[in-house]
């Protein structure tokens, strides 16, 4: 479902459903200053209806198939609707028979600004209903937000959960690195002096062999 397609549908069931209470309304009214005003209204608020339906037309229209298809059935509902409404406002504006009507009701104790005719009584239901459904599919794409915000949270705490988790690891590996330098500049050093011992240690057996060498000699001369 379209998001600016379910705002359009809620702006157009919330002002079809304020019409149709104005039109019961100046139906019941006298020909005056106030009855003028009132339909002026109702004309601005059918000329924003039929606004409302073209956009959600254009709305449907550009998406996909599937989608497509369920949003024009519902909008062959609302041009339905709107035709309902225009010929009331016909009827309501024309004033045949509203002074018979009005007299009518008075005469049986109904008459009452909030009067209406049971096909308005249908749309002021049809257009109820509709709101409701609207609201109850903002309500679930609210808590499917909410459950994909608390999902979202949750992942983020795991991933930052493993990042301590690679960071200490990675500080342990810093410091396996530091202890392998040492023991590599230790083992070199031990490598040196044995080098060294070993010049040591053959000097001095050549210094050795050497005077041996020097003893015998001087005692096969004498």
């Amino acid at each position: 479902m379209s998001d600016v397609f379910e705002r359009y549908e809620r702006q157009y069931c919330e002002l079809s459903a304020n019409l149709s209470r104005k039109c019961s309304s100046a139906s019941v009214l006298p020909e005056g200053e106030e009855r003028r005003e009132k339909l002026s209204e109702i004309t601005s608020g059918i000329e924003e209806c039929d606004a409302l339906v073209r956009k959600m037309d254009l709305e449907a229209r550009s998406l996909q198939p599937s989608a497509k298809a369920m949003l024009l059935a519902k909008l062959r509902e609302y041009k339905s609707d709107l035709t309902k409404l225009k010929r009331e406002f016909k009827r309501v504006a024309s004033g045949n028979s509203n002074q018979a009507a009005h007299e009518e009701l008075l005469e049986s104790g109904l008459a009452h600004p909030n009067a209406v005719s049971g096909d308005q009584r249908e749309r002021l239901t049809m257009s109820i209903d509709r709101l409701n459904q609207s609201s109850d599919r903002i309500k679930d794409s609210r808590r499917t937000v909410l459950e994909t915000e608390e999902l979202g949270v949750t992942i983020l705490e795991d991933l930052h959960q493993q990042r301590q988790t690679l960071l200490h690891a990675h500080n342990k590996l810093h410091g396996v690195d530091d202890a392998i330098d040492k023991s590599k500049k230790v083992i070199t050093s031990m490598s040196r002096r044995i080098s060294r011992n070993k010049w040591i240690v053959g000097s001095v057996i050549a210094a050795l062999v050497f005077a041996i060498i020097l003893i015998i000699s001087f005692k096969v001369s004498h």
